[in-house]
């Protein structure tokens, strides 16, 4: 009997009391979605509570940028002041080059383009993939569109975001370049993740040497790298008992700043604040020319930590932030540069001073204090860098952009504060090499600011992008946000270009070995995904097998992990072709990481059916964000196992309401697929009318094809769905087996050498040294089964 015809009905008439029961429980709950969904947008605070946030962010947003007056000046005048004009024109500078880049275009603008509180490059690139298909692997399904925390918007098919939109989407060039432009802003975050401790903590550490100027540098090296050593070893600890500390840190930190800076304008020369006005900036460049353009380079490092600014913005509400800036960290910085300045014009002929412009200008009664603030301020500011690339790190190995490696969870109350032990030591190790290697600030201050503009360019365009789709802004102001960042980016870039030899090489190198790891990485994941996805199994021919699948059923629990969301993954058929027996439950299990920022405990897992009750086949799919943490104990499993029982319950008591049609849900299947498998089905199981067939997100009506009756009794239902539930249990208790997939990539014998190199060498390199799934998923070795196979690219 053909049941494609049946099924493919949608008619009104055709849905039955189920259906509709189904739409008006349904409704509610869309409702509550929506308010769910915009929870975070919505959510006011008080006054007290606002100012508290301002004050908390202090100490993880602004560390990095409120260290900055350590060392601009004298990067900016490595060589000494020719002329004190020459000052007032770099003050100028500074002060515009704050306005412009930290106030306008991250603290109002890109602040605002957070994704769910969550900031960072991969904040805006999840952004993007929940608003156009660009996510280069494609295992994203609508049920994930459903979920409270997958925010979207939608627009008009002829507006300028559907024409963007398009042209993203046409191509995999594209995809690949908006993903490639991610992971080099990403690279750049880790190289800032190594040069912040190494500037700041040594320029901390030259305080020393002030009041005993014969004292050799090689003492105030070893004071930075035993501070160093001693930051990164404290890592494992966490932030959680400590973190109180970091804000009264960095406010004490800016009021004494912008208490000197009122001093010394006062002291030495207040005429320094004609700075304001920006006729100082063209003469600056007028009368010094191509040097003047050059130490750009320097003054750029006022507006080091703005990216980390973005990256730090934690669970802070933006306005909390805003305030803090705007009342506290913009103007004490302001009066702390000034006050250095007025102090340098007086001062501009001893080269000395110029080096140490910042402990000079300090008060002598207030000095020593000063200093362990100021040792202080830079370890906190090089903590919240080092917080910030093992949050971008995570996020990058949820999208499946870098190697899988141990992260653990430091906090029981934050989501975001974890560490990640080998780039720990990584970044330690190069920040130990930077510090002794270079030995001063001017070479560091190089590295840095090649670092800060490369991230800064990055957010530039992907923040094009994130106007045009997600805000849908008028192309007017697309374009004159774009216009004006990239104007003032590009003049810093063209002035860190001249100091590529002077150390600025130094962040490019460790970008360049960042971005081969995670692009390889990348890759090596794309192949193995296509790979399983082309080589799955039908579904046609799996029930074919009928309910036995052509083996003996031993009593167990056989949980087949795969990174398909649908269809029977070629390992499954792998095994049962090689092995002579399966187990009594087979549930196929996709872990699988979404463009989100988390996903809510009650929507993580999606359990549906595969094939007929007697085949004993269900699929589970667990959703993670890319703040979320996999944990390593047995919740993972008892989750599984709750989740899957409540799916046997929900359906035998969908079965229980039916009084005329009998139910069924599909999941990821075409019509035409659909019907095939319904025919084979009638073909080869006569009692299949009987029988609640696969699985699904939506409930559809499947006329009986025997003459059956109608009305399913209730209790009957509920005596299957017992003996089910008994039988599960049953199996559980006889032992669960977990069998992983160890699919080994090889490059094929006529690919380039470059394609061999890449695959056979560095991948496979990678794959040996990450951890396994069997780790992740904490499963015993007892219980472990693996399934080998090799496919070539």
């Amino acid at each position: 009997m053909d049941l494609g015809g049946e099924i493919g009905e949608d008619s009104d008439t055709n849905k039955g009391s189920m259906w509709v029961l189904d739409q008006k429980l349904d409704q509610p709950m869309d409702e509550e979605a929506g308010r769910l969904r915009t929870m975070y947008r919505e959510k006011k605070f008080s006054s007290l509570l606002l100012l508290r946030f301002a004050f908390q962010s202090l100490g993880v947003v602004f560390g990095d940028l409120g260290t900055s007056p350590l060392y601009v000046f004298y990067n900016t005048f490595p060589h000494g002041i020719a002329d004190p004009e020459d000052v007032v024109g770099a003050l100028s500078l500074i002060i515009y080059s704050l306005t412009l880049i930290p106030l306008i275009k991250y603290v109002f603008v890109v602040c605002r383009a957070n994704d769910s509180g969550q900031g960072g490059t991969f904040a805006l690139y999840s952004l993007l993939c929940r608003h156009a298909k660009v996510k280069t692997i494609p295992n994203q399904h609508r049920t994930d569109e459903e979920l409270t925390t997958y925010s979207r918007s939608t627009f008009h098919e002829q507006s300028h975001a559907a024409k963007t939109k398009k042209w993203l989407e046409g191509h995999a060039s594209r995809k690949n370049a908006l993903l490639l432009l991610v992971l080099v802003g990403t690279c750049m975050v880790i190289g800032d993740g190594i040069l912040t401790p190494a500037i700041s903590v040594l320029s901390a550490a030259g305080g020393i040497k002030v009041n005993s100027p014969k004292m050799n540098n090689d003492y105030v090296i070893l004071v930075a790298v035993v501070i160093l050593v001693g930051l990164f070893s404290m890592q494992h600890y966490g932030t959680d008992k400590v973190g109180w500390l970091f804000a009264p840190i960095v406010l004490l930190w800016f009021l004494l700043i912008g208490g000197i800076g009122i001093f010394n304008i006062w002291k030495y020369d207040s005429s320094v604040l004609r700075a304001f006005s920006p006729v100082y900036i063209y003469r600056y460049f007028k009368r010094n020319g191509r040097e003047g353009w050059t130490s750009l380079g320097g003054i750029m490092l006022s507006i080091t930590g703005t990216e980390a600014l973005f990256a730090d913005l934690a669970h802070f509400p933006v306005s909390a932030v805003q305030i803090a800036f705007t009342t506290v960290v913009f103007p004490c910085l302001l009066l702390a540069y000034s006050g250095q300045a007025a102090f340098l014009v007086v001062h501009h002929d001893n080269n000395e001073t110029v080096t140490q412009a910042f402990y000079r200008s300090i008060p002598d009664r207030i000095y020593w204090p000063v200093f362990v603030v100021a040792t202080l301020a830079a370890i906190v500011a090089s903590q919240a860098t080092i917080s910030a690339t093992f949050s971008i790190i995570k996020q990058a190995l949820a999208l499946g952009c870098f190697p899988r490696v141990k992260v653990v969870h430091t906090s029981k109350k934050f989501l975001g504060q974890i560490y990640i032990p080998d780039i720990n030591w990584i970044l330690m190790i190069l920040c130990i090499a930077v510090t002794a290697g270079f030995k001063n600030q001017s070479q560091i201050g190089n590295a840095y600011g090649t670092a800060v503009v490369v991230v800064m360019l990055a957010t530039t365009l992907l923040m094009t992008l994130i106007m045009i789709l997600v805000w849908r802004c008028h192309w007017i102001l697309v374009v004159i946000f774009t216009g004006l960042s990239l104007v003032v980016e590009c003049t810093y870039f063209s002035a860190v270009l001249f100091k590529v030899d002077q150390g600025g090489w130094v962040p490019l190198v460790i970008a360049a070995a960042f971005l081969l790891i995670m692009y390889v990485w990348h890759y090596g994941s794309l192949k193995r995904y296509e790979f399983e996805m082309h080589s799955k199994v039908s579904m046609a021919w799996l029930l074919g097998l009928g309910p036995s699948l052509g083996l003996v059923r031993v009593p167990g629990v056989g949980l087949v992990y795969t990174e398909l969301a649908s269809g029977v993954p070629h390992i499954f058929s792998h095994f049962i072709t090689n092995l002579p027996a399966i187990h009594s439950v087979v549930i196929f299990v996709c872990v699988k990481y979404l463009p989100v920022y988390t996903v809510p405990e009650e929507e993580r897992f999606l359990v549906k059916r595969i094939g007929p009750k007697n085949f004993h086949m269900f699929r589970c799919v667990a959703r993670y964000g890319y703040k979320d943490l996999h944990k390593k104990d047995d919740d993972f499993e008892k989750k599984l196992f709750d989740n899957l029982f409540m799916f046997v319950r929900l359906e035998a008591m969908m079965e229980g309401c039916s009084d005329s049609d009998e139910y069924s849900v599909y999941g990821q299947q075409t019509e035409k697929s659909r019907e095939i498998l319904l025919n084979n089905n009638g073909n080869t199981s006569p009692s299949f009318g009987d029988l609640t067939m696969s699985t699904v997100d939506a409930i559809v009506p499947v006329r009986s094809p025997v003459n059956a009756s109608n009305t399913v009794s209730s209790q009957m239902s509920n005596h299957t769905e017992m003996d089910e539930l008994e039988f599960m249990n049953n199996c559980r208790d006889a032992g669960v087996v977990h069998i992983l997939g160890n699919t080994v990539v090889r490059a094929r014998r006529d690919s380039r050498f470059y394609k061999k190199i890449a695959v056979d060498y560095i991948y496979a390199f990678l794959r040996k040294v990450c951890r396994e799934h069997s780790v992740i998923f904490n499963v015993p070795h007892e219980s472990l089964l693996n399934v080998g196979q090799i496919f070539y690219v």
